[in-house]
């Protein structure tokens, strides 16, 4: 039986120019037929594009490790990736795409990339702090109040200007953002998440990076640095009592086998970012890189409309496996988490102009729909 709590209109809290815009499920489904329409015309794209292979240069190997699990959506996004970059080169550029860790673990992926022993991986602002520490700022939790946000601003002028700078930076240039999910808490035991004083003394698991743990202390839980290919037989065996991830890594994974709750936090609206070495990157022809770009975009038309759809069907899912499914007081967290960040030291880095762009796409969107909606009411009175 759902225990699942009614969704109260969300209104700004903390910081003001954000304001929480997750009512987002009457557009959903536009979004998604929207996004699936480009994705065939891309398809369409590619059965009338051809390229001699001698044309482009010297044959290329892009050697790709991911942590993923083969079967989560933005892995299979990268194969995707692959496939679109194969076959629009002509086989002038070869894509190896190596899952489950088989290469590097996940916190090794990202000097495996930058050393040159790969050349590409899914990355996140999270893994790229250290080298840029300003990079922080967009690992906040509540940053963006929705996908829309998230996608308008890293695959924008914004997010150009984001990577271009990473890559001077680290010498790894992330090529795109794809929507990861929401991520949401689950835990172990029967219990509703309503605001982060619910937290208190739960173990929950982070990625094993300062910015994830960061986060994690945001929300009010005591964090604890796992990597992901440890964290089933943790959750299993009690190391941790919960851990934050989008839904669908939830269900790939089969988190939900060893938990009995999730609370609907909507704390990150998360993204990957297909991202490769940046002499690799340099030493590719104007052609290649063009393909690269493309293969790109054929990956986030597949992961963003799939794991939009997924969101929509798994919390059903879940209440079929026999998990409680509760919803967060949303306000309360912005405000705890926003604050959090802007009162400690971490926020001293970030480059407060950016900030406010990103708040800007945010309050710009936020109009619009609102604008949308009104129009619609309109239109059936």
């Amino acid at each position: 039986m759902t225990k699942r709590h009614q969704k109260k209109n969300l209104s700004p809290k903390g910081a003001e120019i954000y304001v929480n815009n997750f009512q987002e499920e009457k557009n959903m489904k536009k979004r998604v037929l929207a996004t699936a329409l480009a994705a065939a015309m891309a398809g369409s794209m590619l059965a009338g594009f051809t390229t001699q292979a001698e044309d482009l240069g010297d044959p290329v190997t892009l050697t790709v490790t991911l942590t993923a699990v083969s079967t989560d959506t933005h892995a299979q996004a990268m194969q995707e990736f692959k496939k679109t970059v194969e076959e629009l080169s002509g086989g002038n550029i070869t894509v190896e795409v190596y899952t489950d860790a088989q290469l590097f673990s996940q916190e090794e992926e990202v000097a495996a990339v930058v050393m040159g022993d790969a050349d590409m991986t899914l990355t996140s602002a999270s893994w790229l702090t250290t080298g840029s520490p300003w990079v922080s700022m967009f690992t906040a939790g509540y940053l963006f109040n929705s996908y829309d946000h998230m996608t308008a601003t890293l695959n924008g002028e914004v997010g150009e200007e984001v990577f271009q700078k990473i890559s001077e930076e680290q010498g790894l240039l992330p090529l795109g953002a794809w929507y990861l999910g929401s991520r949401e808490i689950s835990l172990s035991e029967d219990k509703a998440v309503k605001t982060p004083e619910d937290l208190n003394g739960v173990n929950l698991r982070m990625p094993n990076s300062e910015a994830w743990l960061f986060l994690g202390e945001a929300l009010g839980a005591n964090p604890t640095p796992m990597s992901f290919s440890e964290l089933y037989l943790a959750l299993q065996t009690g190391a941790v009592d919960g851990q934050d991830n989008p839904l669908g890594s939830v269900e790939s994974a089969k988190f939900y086998e060893v938990q009995k709750s999730i609370t609907l936090t909507h704390h990150l609206v998360d993204s990957v970012w297909p991202a490769i070495n940046t002499e690799k990157w340099n030493s590719l022809t104007d052609a290649q890189k063009d393909i690269i770009l493309k293969g790109v975009e054929a990956g986030r038309d597949y992961c963003d409309t799939t794991n939009l759809q997924k969101e929509e069907e798994l919390v059903a899912f879940f209440e079929e496996q026999g998990l409680s499914i509760y919803e967060a007081d949303i306000p309360a967290f912005q405000e705890h988490v926003l604050n959090y960040y802007l009162d400690n030291e971490i926020s001293a880095d970030w480059d407060m102009e950016m900030y406010d762009k990103v708040a800007a796409i945010g309050a710009d969107l936020g109009g619009a729909v609102a604008e949308a909606e009104s129009e619609t009411e309109a239109m059936t009175e």
